[in-house]
Formats: C-alpha cells, structure tokens, sequence
C-alpha cells in the first residue's frame, strides 16, 4: 500500500515514466518468456481471442491514462490529468455459441482539472467518475463476421460535480466487423441522451470507436482504435489520431495482455478539451464466475 499512495504523490508526467518502465520491462520479461519456450504458440492464440471485441474469454483491463488539454479559457493549455480506469471484460457464453456481454468503465480521476471562477481559473479535482457500461448480445460467425447490439449508459457516480454531469444516460449500441487470423477490423458506434438524474445538462453525444488490429504472430498487436464522439448540444468534434500496441503472455498460468497506446487530437472542443493522452494497459484473462449463475 505505502508504494501506491507514493505514486498518487507523484505529478503527472513522473506518473506516466514509472508506469512507462513497468511496462518496458514487462514486455522485455514477456519476450525471456518466449524464447525460453513458455508458451508462445498459446500467447498467439490468445491474443487473437482477445483482439476480438466478442471475445468469450473474461479480463479485468487496468487503464492507466495520462492526458494533457487545450483550450481558449485562460490557463487551459497544458494542463493535465490522469485516469485509471477499471474495465472488466465479462461475457457470458449461450448455448447456440453466441455470448452476452457486460463492461462496465469505472474511472478513478486523479488531479483532473475543473475550470473554475477563481483567480487560479482551474481546480485540480480527484475522485471517482462517472461509471459507464455497456450490454450487448455478440455473435462470432464461422466466416469471421462480427455482430454485437445492445446498449450504452452512463450513472451519475462522481464523488465530485467537476468530474460528472449528474445525469443518467441511455442510448443504443452496434458493433460490426471482420475477424481473421492475422487482421480484426471494424466499427463499433453508439449514442447516448440524458434520461434522467438530478443535473440540469442536456446531453446528446453519438461516439463511435473504429478499430484495426493486426496480428504478426508471437502475441503481439499492432493498431489503432480511435473514438471519434460528437456533442450536438454543442456542435463540436472530438477526433484523436491512435496508435497502440502490445504483447500477450503467459505469467505462471496466466495470460496477461500489456499494451500501450498514443492519442493525438486533431480535433477537440474550442473552449476546453484533450491535446493528447498516452496510456499504459495491464489486463489478466480470468474466469467469469459470474456466468454460473445463468447454467
């Protein structure tokens, strides 16, 4: 415990290099693994069920974000956040093969910043967000075809009224796509509108995440996954440039999937919004235990 509450010490940008060399020397340790002969064949499957988005195996991904903003509120360029954002994966397999997914998003906010009236014209908030989730019935077809449909919500969760909107949200959700052995492409939209909570902000936001994973072989992915969103309460884009790429292994038993990605944002709200973010990603495969529950 005493080495995480001196990491929330830590800046932002001190965050972001420790958490850097973890994942380097992570993914060195991963490359030991392979070339000693620890299961590479095994990593390479599993990696191309997790490059699925409907996959059926279950993982708890641990998102490490650190994103710096722009703006033309005085003060708003360069300041900075980071997020750790909890998001398990859990499907739960039908008998006809297909699965029901459920991913909640629960962000943990440290030294966000609010725009405030102050003379500092930003706060530095930290606390829980808002947790969004999302259920969908998937289908894998034997061609490769990606199907999903289901919906999206967001709860009015934020320990803090800067880092939430105290609106309950609700709209629908598709996902189509191709899956190979060395390639997964597709699409995955959906919409969101305020139907309730005790906020008085209207909210209507169609996001949409396009990605692309290519697989060459030994666990590893290289891609991109960016999530275009735009705010028609605003009339404004949101748009991000992504890379991202990482290697799956096997630790003892158990596969783990490291990655790392890069946002640059081409686009962004005027006032206030994200200039870029890097990101660290640690996500073991575990059993749903859950999914008993339905047999």
């Amino acid at each position: 415990m005493s080495w995480f509450l001196a990491f929330l010490r830590l800046k932002g940008d001190q965050r972001v290099w420790v958490v850097a060399l973890f994942f380097v020397g992570s993914v060195l340790q991963a490359q030991e693994v392979a070339e000693d002969g620890g299961g590479s064949a095994s990593a390479e499957e599993i990696a191309q069920q997790l490059a699925n988005p409907n996959t059926p195996l279950a993982s708890l991904n641990f998102k490490l974000q650190y994103r710096e903003f722009k703006g033309t509120l005085t003060g708003a360029n360069g300041q900075s956040g980071t997020t750790l954002l909890f998001q398990p994966s859990l499907p739960f397999p039908l008998d006809n093969g297909d699965s029901i997914l459920f991913r909640p998003a629960i962000p943990l906010q440290f030294d966000f910043p609010a725009p405030s009236a102050g003379p500092q014209n930003f706060d530095s908030k930290t606390g829980l967000g808002d947790i969004t989730f999302d259920l969908a019935y998937a289908r894998t077809t034997d061609s490769g075809l990606l199907i999903a449909t289901g919906f999206v919500s967001t709860l009015p969760t934020a320990t803090d009224d800067a880092l939430g909107s105290d609106r309950i949200t609700l709209g629908p959700e598709l996902l189509i796509g191709k899956l190979t052995q060395t390639y997964v492409i597709g699409a995955f939209p959906n919409h969101q509108w305020d139907v309730g909570g005790s906020g008085n902000k209207d909210i209507s936001v169609t996001s949409m995440q396009l990605f692309g994973t290519y697989l060459p072989g030994g666990g590893w992915n290289l891609g991109t996954s960016p999530i275009l969103s735009y705010d028609h309460e605003i009339d404004e884009w949101t748009i991000p440039i992504n890379f991202t790429f990482g290697k799956t292994i096997i630790l003892g038993s158990r596969p783990w999937k490291l990655s790392a990605e890069i946002n640059y944002y081409v686009k962004q709200p005027e006032v206030f919004g994200p200039d870029w973010f890097i990101g660290f990603n640690a996500a073991p495969v575990v059993e749903n235990g859950f999914a008993r529950w339905f047999h």
